[in-house]
């Protein structure tokens, strides 16, 4: 690897939004795994998503710089992820499965900037516009389409549960040889407990959409709270949870470690 290479790409306008985006979603996920983990233990907290968590910090000293840094990194990422998704940054290529995968970063983009209106609107004005879900989501094509998404979340899921098993992260990061002892765990632990909650979110979504004929879109919140539910509640929501404090550790690990383009190699 030329370290020239990695160090003028390390600066660069692409690389800069691309890191602050990981340090965002580090920062969403450190809050919803957190505040779970203090519901499965008795502490308090609670099941929560992206949304509660920008709630969340927004309560906290300093709430509204907190907010403001986190609509930067957001639009960042939002930036990063239509990059790669468009440019094929990282090699993904134009076959079935590449397509596959740069389709998802394209919907991650869209999800992200979601998110980051939804915090702006909470910056500016205090309140994060509420309303309703769209009427069209009631009608058979809208129940049909929160299916397909369903099932496309469960097949992210597993995705994410494969390349933290087999590691598939390791290509496009530069972990320090000295740290990977502890780095390597803590990214397969994370990437497998987000895989979970995605799989069991679209399995919820699914099922109430198609069977159950409902338009409620779920979310993290309603899949943790279907674990605290189940039996042996508690532990199984301990586990996941501090499986999402361990993914927001690794997208901590990816603001910093990440390769961020395709000439960094």
């Amino acid at each position: 690897m030329n370290t020239t290479a990695v160090n003028t790409n390390d600066i660069s306008a692409i690389g800069v939004l691309a890191r602050m985006g990981y340090a965002a979603r580090a920062l969403v996920y450190l809050v919803v795994g957190s505040l779970a983990i203090l519901t499965a233990v008795g502490l308090g907290g609670e099941t929560t998503d992206s949304r509660g968590a920008v709630r969340e910090i927004a309560q906290q000293p300093f709430g509204k710089i907190l907010l403001i840094l986190l609509v930067l990194g957001l639009i960042g990422y939002v930036v990063w992820r239509t990059t790669q998704a468009l440019t094929d940054s990282d090699d993904h290529g134009t076959s079935a499965k590449g397509l596959g995968v740069r389709a998802g970063l394209l919907i991650s983009a869209v999800t992200h900037a979601a998110l980051a209106l939804f915090t702006a609107k909470l910056i500016w004005s205090g309140d994060d516009g509420g309303g309703g879900q769209p009427t069209w989501l009631s009608s058979d094509p809208g129940l049909w389409l929160l299916g397909a998404i369903g099932v496309g979340m469960a097949v992210a899921g597993i995705a994410h549960m494969v390349k933290g098993w087999k590691v598939g992260y390791q290509k496009f990061m530069r972990l320090p040889p000295s740290q990977v002892s502890w780095m390597q765990p803590l990214c397969r632990f994370g990437l497998v407990a987000r895989g979970a909650v995605l799989i069991l979110i679209g399995a919820i979504l699914a099922r109430s959409a198609i069977v159950a004929q409902s338009s409620d879109v779920k979310g993290i919140a309603d899949a943790l709270n279907a674990l605290r539910d189940s039996a042996y509640g508690a532990w199984l929501l301990g586990v996941v949870a501090a499986g999402l404090v361990a993914f927001g550790c690794y997208s901590l690990l990816e603001a910093i470690y990440r390769r961020i383009d395709d000439n960094d190699e």
